[in-house]
C-alpha cells in the first residue's frame, strides 16, 4: 500500500521519474486480467442448462435487439512500437523499441439494423495502459550525455462499424480516426512535455448477444499515428514514429437512450445494471477525494517529510465488480479499476495518512488496475440458513449460517481480516489509515494495497474462524513478490466472537500475525556506521510478529462504538503498510435518524500512534522509512483526529466533509500541528 521507492541507479531514477508521474508498480502476470476477463465472458455465455444446483433459473432471452445506443467497457493487450531518434548539440542516438502490456477502457456507439441483416453504425472508445511500466514506456534512451523516455498516456478511436448479424452472432469491420496523448520525461528532471496526435485505425471483430441487451465481443484493432517531433527542455529533439496492436475483449449494455414509448430520460444506472441473468452481478462505485491543509510550522524538513507549505491534492477511482455464479459454491470475483491523482506530498510525511485512497495516488491520467480477482468456494455444513444480500464482494444467495469458505487468487488481506463496521472503508467511512485499519497490522500488499494469497474460514453462528497464507514483499515498499514459498510470507489467524450486550450485537475480532521476510534490522543498522544508515545492507531472512485487536458493539439502533489496538515487535523495517509499531484508535458512529436524515452518518474517530525504541532510534539518527523520515527525531506519538459528515445527496450519492488535526505528524514534536480538509463524493450502484 505504501507508494514511494527510492532509486538506486541513473536507470531506476529515469523509471521512477515516470512512476512518479505514473505510478505505475510491477505485478507479475501482466495479461492476467485479459485471460480472466476472457473466462467470465465464457461463463456468462454458457446456456441456461449449464447452472448449477442451488442457482435460480435463468432470466435469458434468445433475442437480442441490435438497434440503438449502447455503452461498454474492454480490457486486452496492447503492443506499441515506436520508432525514436533523440539528438541534442553533441549526439544523435536512434532506436527501435516495442511495449506491451494490459490495456482497459469504456466504448460507446448507436447501430441502426437494415432489413437485410446488415449493421451500420459509428464508435468511439478510450483505452488506457496499466499501472504497469512496460505498458507505457514506449521508448528511452540513457546515452551518456542525454536520457528521455517517452510515455503513453492515453489512446483511442472514432470509428464507423459494417457488420452481418446471423441470430445473435454479428461479424463486423470497422475504421476511422485514432488518438492518442503522450509525455516526454528527462534526466535531469527538469519537467514533462505533453503531445497529442492524430492517426488512422481499423480493424474487424465477432460479437455475441447472450441476453436481450447485453453482448460480448472478440476484437483487432490497428491503429497508425502520424509522426511527431517534440523539443526537449534539455535543448534535445525528440522524433518518433508510433503504431499500436490491440486485442481485447468486451462487454456491451444496450441501452433504451430515450425511454422508447414514455417521457423518461436516460434509465437508472439499477436499470443499466442489470444483468438480465441469475449466473451474474454487477457493482460499481466511483470515489472522489480533494484533501489539503494551510502551512504549518516546520523548522526542517527530510526527504520523506510531509510539504510545510499550504498544499491540495486530490485522489480519484473508479471501479467494477463483475460477480460470477460458476457453479454451486462456486463463484468468481472480478474487480477492474481505473485510477487517478496524488496524495498529499507524494504520500508521505505522516504514518496515518490521512486519505485512504492515497495508496493508488501518483497517476497524472486514469491507469487500468486489473485490482482483484478471485475464486471462492463455499461448502455447506447443513441447519440453519440466512441470507447473504448482494454486494460488490459478495453474490446475492441464501447460504448455511455454519459453512467453510476457500477463498484464492489477488485481493487484499483486509477484504478478509481487520473488518469493522464502524471503520474500513475510506471510500465511505473514515479516511485516515490509522483508523480505518490497525496501524501496527504489516499486513501483505504491493503499492495498491493489494496480494495474492488463499484463506479459509469455518462460520458459526456465534463466532468464525479465519487463516490465511499471502505472498509477502521481496524487500521493503516493493512491488515484487517473495516467491519462496512457504519459506516467505505472511501467516495471519482471526477469531471473531460475536455476542450481545444490554440487548445489543458486539463483535470481537482477534488477529495474530507472523511475516517471514527479507528485510533488514534497525539496531544492526545504527551499530554498524559504515553502512551510512542504509538498511538494505542488512537484509536477510527476518520475523516480524504481531497482533490486533478489534472491537465493535452497537449502542442503539443508531449509534455505534468501536476501537482497535494494535502492536508489531518493531524490531525490522516495515515491509508493506505504514510506519507504527502500536497504535491505539476508537470511535463512534452516528446516523441521522434523529433529524430525519437516516442514510447521513457523523463519525468521529482518534488515534493515537507510537514507534519501537529501535525503530524512533534509526529515525533520530537521520534513517528513512517507506513514508517517513524528516532528517532527525523530537520523538512524540503521532496523535489523530478525525471528524466527519457524509450527506446522502440520493440513495447512490454521498457528499463527505471531513476534517483531521494531526499533531506531531510523523512522530516528530517539531513539526505541526497539521489541519486536513477532505471533501469526498462517492457514487455506487
Amino acid at each position: 500500500m505504501i507508494v514511494r521507492r527510492r532509486p538506486a541507479s541513473p536507470i531506476s531514477a529515469r523509471r521512477d521519474r515516470a512512476m512518479r508521474e505514473t505510478r505505475m508498480p510491477i505485478l507479475r502476470g501482466r495479461s492476467a486480467s485479459a485471460l480472466i476477463a476472457g473466462a467470465a465472458a465464457g461463463a456468462l455465455l454458457l446456456p441456461p442448462a449449464a447452472s448449477a444446483g442451488g442457482i435460480g433459473p435463468s432470466r435469458m432471452d434468445p433475442a437480442h435487439n441490435w438497434s440503438g445506443f449502447y455503452v461498454g467497457a474492454h480490457a486486452g493487450y496492447v503492443r506499441g512500437h515506436a520508432g525514436a531518434t533523440l539528438q541534442d548539440p553533441t549526439s544523435t542516438a536512434q532506436n527501435s523499441n516495442g511495449a506491451g502490456g494490459v490495456t482497459a477502457g469504456a466504448q460507446a456507439g448507436y447501430n441502426v439494423v437494415t432489413g437485410s441483416n446488415l449493421l451500420l453504425g459509428v464508435e468511439a472508445d478510450i483505452s488506457f495502459p496499466s499501472y504497469l511500466p512496460q505498458n507505457a514506456v514506449l521508448s528511452e534512451f540513457n546515452n551518456g550525455t542525454a536520457d528521455a523516455l517517452q510515455h503513453l498516456d492515453y489512446y483511442g478511436t472514432v470509428r464507423a462499424r459494417l457488420g452481418v448479424i446471423a441470430g445473435r452472432w454479428l461479424g463486423y469491420v470497422t475504421g476511422g480516426l485514432a488518438f492518442e496523448h503522450e509525455r516526454y520525461l528527462t534526466d535531469p528532471d527538469v519537467g514533462s512535455v505533453m503531445n497529442a496526435r492524430l492517426g488512422w485505425a481499423a480493424g474487424a471483430g465477432v460479437e455475441y448477444g447472450f441476453t436481450p441487451n447485453w453482448s460480448a465481443r472478440v476484437e483487432y484493432l490497428y491503429s497508425q499515428y502520424q509522426n511527431a517531433t517534440v523539443a526537449l527542455p534539455t535543448g534535445a529533439s525528440y522524433a518518433t514514429s508510433l503504431n499500436l496492436h490491440t486485442v481485447r475483449v468486451g462487454v456491451n449494455r444496450k441501452i433504451d437512450w430515450f425511454g422508447t414509448g414514455s417521457t423518461d430520460a436516460l434509465p437508472s444506472l439499477a436499470a443499466v445494471a442489470d444483468p438480465e441473468s441469475d449466473r451474474w452481478e454487477i457493482h460499481g462505485q466511483t470515489t472522489i477525494i480533494g484533501q489539503g491543509y494551510p502551512s504549518f510550522r516546520a523548522p526542517y524538513s527530510g526527504p520523506n517529510s510531509l510539504f510545510p507549505g499550504a498544499q491540495f491534492k486530490s485522489t480519484w477511482s473508479t471501479s467494477l465488480f463483475a460477480n460470477v455464479r460458476l457453479w454451486d459454491g462456486g463463484e468468481l470475483y472480478l474487480n477492474p479499476e481505473f485510477l487517478q491523482g496524488y496524495g498529499l506530498s507524494d504520500t508521505a510525511g505522516v504514518a496515518g495518512f490521512p486519505n485512504g485512497e492515497g495508496q493508488k495516488s501518483g497517476f497524472a491520467y486514469p491507469h487500468f488496475s486489473p485490482s482483484r480477482f478471485y475464486l471462492r468456494q463455499t461448502f455447506g455444513l447443513g441447519g440453519e440458513q440466512e441470507q447473504l444480500s448482494s454486494s460488490a464482494s459478495q453474490l446475492s444467495r441464501k447460504a448455511d449460517i455454519s459453512r467453510l469458505t476457500f477463498q484464492v487468487g489477488r485481493f487484499s488481506v483486509v477484504d478478509v481480516f481487520d473488518g469493522n463496521s464502524y471503520a474500513h472503508d475510506p471510500r465511505r467511512d473514515f479516511m485516515n489509515w490509522s483508523i480505518w485499519a490497525s496501524g501496527a497490522f504489516d499486513y501483505s500488499a504491493d503499492k495498491l494495497g493489494l496480494s495474492y494469497g488463499a484463506t479459509a474460514e469455518l462460520n458459526q453462528k456465534q463466532w468464525a474462524i479465519r487463516a490465511g497464507y499471502f505472498l509477502m514483499d521481496a524487500e521493503s515498499n516493493s512491488n515484487d513478490f517473495d516467491m519462496r514459498v512457504p519459506r516467505r510470507g505472511e501467516y495471519v489467524t482471526e477469531l471473531e466472537t460475536r455476542y450481545a450486550l444490554f440487548g445489543r450485537p458486539g463483535k470481537l475480532r482477534t488477529l495474530g500475525f507472523i511475516n517471514s521476510v527479507y528485510s533488514g534490522s534497525y539496531r544492526e543498522t545504527l551499530d554498524n556506521p559504515q553502512l551510512n544508515l542504509d538498511i538494505s545492507q542488512t537484509r536477510k531472512g527476518r520475523i516480524k510478529f504481531g497482533y490486533a485487536f478489534n472491537l465493535e458493539q452497537a449502542v442503539t439502533d443508531d449509534v455505534g462504538v468501536f476501537g482497535r489496538w494494535s502492536w508489531n515487535d518493531g524490531k525490522n523495517e516495515i515491509m508493506a503498510f505504514t510506519d507504527i509499531d502500536d497504535s491505539l484508535s476508537g470511535g463512534v458512529s452516528i446516523r441521522g435518524m434523529r433529524w430525519g436524515r437516516p442514510d447521513d452518518v457523523i463519525g468521529i474517530a482518534g488515534a493515537s500512534n507510537g514507534l519501537s525504541r529501535d525503530h524512533r532510534d534509526f529515525l533520530a539518527a537521520g534513517g528513512l522509512g517507506p513514508l517517513i523520515g524528516d532528517g532527525r527525531l523530537n520523538y512524540r506519538r503521532e496523535s489523530v483526529m478525525e471528524a466527519y459528515y457524509a450527506y446522502a445527496v440520493t440513495q447512490a450519492w454521498t457528499a463527505t466533509a471531513d476534517y483531521q488535526f494531526i499533531a506531531n505528524p510523523a512522530f516528530n514534536a517539531d513539526r505541526g500541528p497539521v489541519s486536513v480538509f477532505s471533501g469526498r463524493l462517492h457514487g455506487e450502484f
